[in-house]
């Protein structure tokens, strides 16, 4: 299907809405999200049928051309099936008329995108972890979701209600003026809406085309390193020699204590039990519903922490470098996983490249994967060959520099602005700049999956090459040092 694009001078931006529906609109919202679901289900059964029966013929010696066809997964070939088949099949004839079709069309759009991700990583053509084929979605685990594009979608003139097909009109736990303003205005139009379960709480968001004008940062000519870490978040240094630190508040530490009483609550009473199929007690319901509540809180203040630092960064400064971090990888190391999880890495990383973007277009810069930013010496250029993790401070041989490591590589940082290749946004690509050799056989690409011992035959992308190694030697100074100013 041809993708939406925004006109110009307007972007796509969603605002999400708390709600506070009654007893009645919340059983038709978990209503339509189980909907979405069968229909998701539905649909990955009608497909999977088609594959299971040629391989079955296969077995039995059928030739190729007397094979059963494939069966497309497009939305348009899945509606139309769906809509044939809702009838007549027992698991939705006798309920399907009491949800909106937006909800049908919710899970088998899900389900075609699943085909379409299963289709180009078998392929090759889609980037990250090799996607598996569409699974069915548990009743229990499932997330509650399901999203409307066509009907009655609108905000109130309260402020106070919104409106949805076939759930009526809803109260909002908050004001929605942000959105109603642009809307009186005509400087906004609502596309979609989503609702959706999370955190103990009902929320809808609205897709809508914004008309948006740029916004000046308050330092266009200075550029900022920022630094990532578990004790302290971030550490930020300008091209002006300014360093500043953001403590890592760790409210996931702050709230174990809690979560601890909490949970040796829940244990106590009588829990769910798949196996017997044991239902759980009241007293367990409100226990766990208690224990829920402090995830929550804990999920809510990082958020909020996240967003105000990365909102304030793209507001200041012109230019931003960034490391790209191997977050996967990093919550591997069980000593530091639960930091590094809690401090929210990959999130910062996301909501910097989505605010420097379309809020105030300025550059972002995404440091090389292997740029050694805490082995250089900020004030020489001069790179060590070793620097444990445990060394928090750094001391160069060359010029006698001593410095704080997380300083020293936000200074870095901010030095690589000027290095970065014009048009690329990577700095230190290695298709563009001159290759420069680094300690610690840094030359090795990252490992997109686990080697396996035994490589079988035929799998796709061969046989891993082994680790090339690399001997270290002593300091050695860079190419061409760094610059602040």
């Amino acid at each position: 299907m041809k993708k939406f694009q925004a006109q110009p001078g307007f972007v796509v931006q969603a605002f999400r809405f708390a709600l506070d529906p009654n007893v009645t609109q919340e059983h038709a919202l978990r209503s339509h999200c189980g909907a979405a679901r069968a229909a998701y289900n539905w649909a990955v059964g009608w497909v999977e049928a088609s594959w299971w029966q040629r391989r079955a013929e296969e077995s039995y010696g059928v030739a190729e051309e007397q094979l059963t066809k494939w069966r497309p997964w497009s939305l348009p070939v899945l509606r139309k099936a769906f809509n044939e088949t809702k009838h007549t099949d027992p698991r939705f004839a006798a309920w399907w008329e009491e949800n909106s079709k937006e909800a049908y069309s919710t899970g088998l759009a899900n389900a075609s995108a699943a085909f379409d991700n299963y289709a180009k990583s078998k392929r090759g053509k889609r980037r990250g972890r090799a996607m598996g084929m569409p699974r069915f979605r548990s009743k229990r685990k499932a997330r509650l979701s399901c999203r409307f594009t066509t009907g009655t979608i609108r905000v109130d003139a309260d402020g106070r209600h919104v409106t949805l097909p076939r759930l009526g009109t809803v109260r909002t736990h908050e004001c929605t003026v942000k959105l109603l303003d642009r809307v009186q205005a005509a400087t906004a139009r609502i596309l979609s809406a989503t609702v959706r379960h999370e955190r103990g709480r009902w929320f809808v968001s609205f897709q809508a085309e914004v008309k948006r004008d740029l916004e000046r940062v308050a330092r266009p000519d200075v550029a900022v390193g920022i630094d990532l870490g578990v004790k302290t978040l971030a550490v930020m240094a300008d091209s002006t020699g300014e360093i500043r630190q953001v403590p890592n508040l760790g409210h996931y530490d702050t709230a174990r204590r809690q979560l601890r009483r909490a949970s040796r609550i829940v244990s106590r009473r009588q829990g769910p039990d798949r196996r017997t199929g044991r239902q759980p007690s009241k007293r367990w319901e409100k226990a766990n519903a208690q224990r829920n509540k402090v995830h929550h809180r804990v999920a809510n203040l990082r958020a909020d922490a996240l967003h105000k630092l990365t909102t304030s960064v793209a507001a200041e400064y012109g230019t931003v470098v960034v490391e790209d971090l191997n977050v996967a990888g990093m919550l591997r190391n069980r000593r530091l996983a639960r930091r590094i999880a809690d401090a929210g890495f990959g999130e910062i990383r996301r909501q910097l490249t989505d605010k420097t973007r379309r809020r105030h277009a300025t550059r972002l810069v995404v440091a090389d994967r292997w740029y050694p930013s805490s082995k250089i010496c900020s004030g020489c250029g001069a790179v060590k060959a070793k620097l444990p993790l445990h060394v928090r401070s750094y001391e160069c041989d060359a010029c006698g520099l001593v410095i704080d490591r997380d300083d020293n590589a936000a200074l870095n940082l901010a030095a690589l602005a000027t290095a970065c290749v014009p048009g690329t946004g990577v700095a230190g690509d290695q298709d563009t700049a001159p290759a420069v050799s680094k300690p610690r056989g840094a030359d090795r690409k990252t490992r997109a999956t686990r080697t396996r011992r035994e490589t079988v035959t035929g799998r796709a992308g061969g046989a891993t090459l082994p680790q090339q190694r690399q001997t270290e030697t002593r300091d050695r100074p860079q190419t061409e040092p760094l610059t602040l100013w």
